[in-house]
């Protein structure tokens, strides 16, 4: 049986939930106890829709979840919990664990749900653009947030107003003809704005920002308005643009002669077909899909989500292109958590706020914990190093390596754990062997401390979360007991050849052979189908080697002949063997991949009888191990005493 299944039915079958002011015990085994949390949350979880906390139920799942906790006792008294390579095992699955879960829990839930409560709204932004890209040079970087900063002090003088300064100074191109307004957004914005997005979600109404730093520049910005996400509307529209009439007059009088007809009940689609511009989508009745804020220009974006209900139309609406009746098809509000959740998670993890965070968590790890550090122990270091510090060659002297690099928390961690980590990081040395010495060393150090301070957050996964604490507990569980029941039963069952044998003798006969009858097939190819018919009409009365002797003569291919046994009703397709007789031959059949026909002879029937241990090896080795596996929880049961509260017991059932 699979390791890993075992080890995750394991945990499943001892989850537990928290933070319950109530949590009386169960059962205990042995004395120690299983609280109600741990065994409704399992009891749960395993029958889904189907935990219907009746009496039958909550007592048939209570019989299986004290047969899991006796076999866990076993294994710790058996002390398989303190074999090196079971506890190597737990201590990978930890590692693998306690790295995506603190990563989860520290980064991607915070910023998920932090995406997700920004997303409720639309908030309405102007900026004014200081163009730096992300490699300027820190006197290029310098100056464009001086000049960010003096823009502000003029605004903040009341010397200018934001669009007035926007269309003089700010770098964004479309600024002269929006005034820096660049409208409502929603996020995640785009990647490397997330600092803007969080200026837009937080800054006051009005106020003007200090400056903002992003891929593009520095960025002075001031929020409008907030408003409840509009969601997304699906929409059709009817389109008369206006460079292909005359006059703007004659543009917007055949939009309106053909308003009137729709209010006079034409159908939207046949007018589109007939007299929409929109070429793309004129005959599909003008469908556009579903689209969010900022896809098209407002005063068409404003009339789209204006509309009530489905199927109503708006009044002619201008915009640059020309003029649009719309049509609401249909609305999405904005989704749910649960369901906003996955995309916005595979957003964000591509993102550079994700980066970002987990620098911060590291940050955060630091301060919390005492992180110091002692510069002048990396410095001595980096200067003994050589040209070979970038080769495989390169080996630690030893020299100071109890000297303190940093200290965290409780421990100081040293140029010989440094030393080590460098040891196993050839390919990363070897990739800056273009970089100068000191400031190779920074960057393997800084990896070095980050890792470092991983390691110690995850080492307090256990005091933090309850459920982390939970779930090692039961993977640990999972392995003891896939450990303890290999030992008790599956390992027996596959050795204890008398045993089985004992064993078989008391269940003989409860796996039998249906009659069965001894056959030969007999192949023919199709260049000897002359000879199909005789060859049936001689093997009835012949045994195969004379049928073999008689008809393999010539050239031609041969006729092939095997006998094997079958059980009635399992012959081998598209053959039937009606009376099931001796001497009866099938009807000839046509293997279509192979164009060679075939039939069946009946040499012999076999009454049906009990299977001997060796022709259901299979089936009776698992019965066995269901047998000792009883016998070994009916001897743990009376080794461990098992105590049930009743009266909790009582209180769980529903129906």
């Amino acid at each position: 049986m699979n390791r890993l299944i075992l080890c995750l039915l394991g945990v499943v079958f001892s989850a537990q939930v928290f933070g319950q002011k109530e949590d009386p015990v169960l059962f205990s085994v042995a004395g120690a106890p299983v609280h109600v949390s741990e065994f409704e949350y399992i009891y749960n979880k395993t029958n889904g829709k189907n935990a219907d906390y009746t009496r039958e139920s909550l007592q048939e799942y209570l019989d299986l979840y004290v047969k899991f906790k006796l076999k866990v006792k076993r294994a710790k008294e058996m002390k398989l919990d303190t074999i090196t390579q079971l506890k190597e095992e737990l201590d990978g699955y930890r590692k693998q664990l306690a790295d995506s879960y603190l990563i989860n829990k520290e980064v991607t839930e915070r910023l998920v749900r932090e995406a997700y409560d920004r997303s409720r709204q639309d908030v309405e932004i102007s900026h004014i653009l200081f163009l730096v890209s992300p490699e300027a040079s820190p006197a290029d970087s310098l100056a464009a947030f001086r000049k960010a900063q003096a823009a502000k002090r003029q605004l903040d003088a009341g010397e200018e107003t934001f669009a007035n300064l926007a269309v003089k100074i700010s770098e964004d191109k479309s600024a002269p003809k929006n005034n820096g307004r660049v409208g409502f957004l929603n996020v995640p914005f785009p990647n490397g704005f997330y600092a803007l997005e969080t200026a837009a979600y937080t800054l006051p109404l009005n106020k003007v920002s200090d400056p903002v730093r992003t891929t593009a520049g520095y960025h002075l910005i001031v929020v409008h308005s907030r408003r409840p996400a509009r969601g997304e509307i699906e929409v059709a529209q009817i389109l008369i643009r206006k460079d292909e009439r005359e006059t703007m007059e004659a543009a917007e009088g055949m939009i309106r002669a053909l308003y009137d007809r729709l209010k006079a009940g034409e159908s939207f689609e046949v007018i589109c077909r007939q007299s929409s511009d929109d070429r793309k989508t004129a005959d599909k009745g003008g469908y556009l899909g579903f689209f969010g804020i900022n896809r098209f220009e407002a005063p068409f974006e404003e009339a789209a989500f204006a509309l009530a209900k489905d199927g109503d139309y708006s009044e002619p609406v201008e915009t640059s292109v020309g003029w649009h009746i719309i049509k609401r098809i249909s609305y999405k509000e904005p989704a749910g958590y649960d369901l906003a959740r996955p995309q916005l998670e595979a957003r964000i993890k591509r993102d550079g706020r994700f980066e970002l965070a987990r620098k911060g968590m590291i940050a955060d790890i630091k301060r919390n914990n005492g992180f110091k550090e002692t510069p002048a122990t990396l410095d001595r270091f980096a200067q003994t190093l050589s040209d070979t510090f970038f080769t495989f060659r390169w080996k630690p002297s030893g020299a100071n390596a109890k000297d303190v690099l940093f200290t965290l928390g409780n421990q100081r961690v040293t140029l010989q754990d440094f030393n080590a980590y460098l040891g196993d990081a050839a390919r990363e040395r070897m990739r800056l062997r273009e970089t100068p010495i000191p400031d190779a060393v920074q960057t393997l150090y800084n990896a070095f401390v980050e890792q470092r301070c991983m390691t110690f957050e995850e080492r307090q996964l256990e005091q933090k979360y309850p459920d982390f604490r939970s779930l090692i507990r039961e993977y640990e569980e999972g392995i003891l007991l896939f450990e303890a029941t290999r030992i008790e039963v599956w390992d027996k069952a596959a050795q204890d050849s008398v045993g089985l044998e004992q064993f078989f003798q008391t269940i003989r006969g409860k796996y039998r052979w249906n009659d069965r009858a001894e056959v030969t097939k007999y192949v023919v190819d199709a260049l000897n189908m002359n000879q199909m018919e005789p060859l049936r009409a001689f093997v009835k009365m012949n045994p195969k080697e004379s049928a073999l002797a008689k008809f393999n003569t010539g050239d031609k291919p041969p006729i092939q002949a095997e006998t094997f046994v079958i059980e009635r009703d399992k012959s081998p397709e598209g053959l039937d063997l009606r009376e099931w007789a001796t001497g009866e031959v099938s009807s000839p059949k046509v293997d279509r991949n192979t164009n060679q026909f075939y039939f069946l002879k009946v040499e012999k029937v076999i009454p049906a009888t009990p299977k001997e241990l060796s022709e259901a090896r299979g089936y009776i080795v698992a019965d066995y191990q269901d047998f000792l596996e009883q016998q070994w929880v009916e001897a743990l049961r009376k080794a461990y005493e098992v105590k049930v509260n009743q009266t909790v017991l009582e209180k769980l059932i529903r129906k």
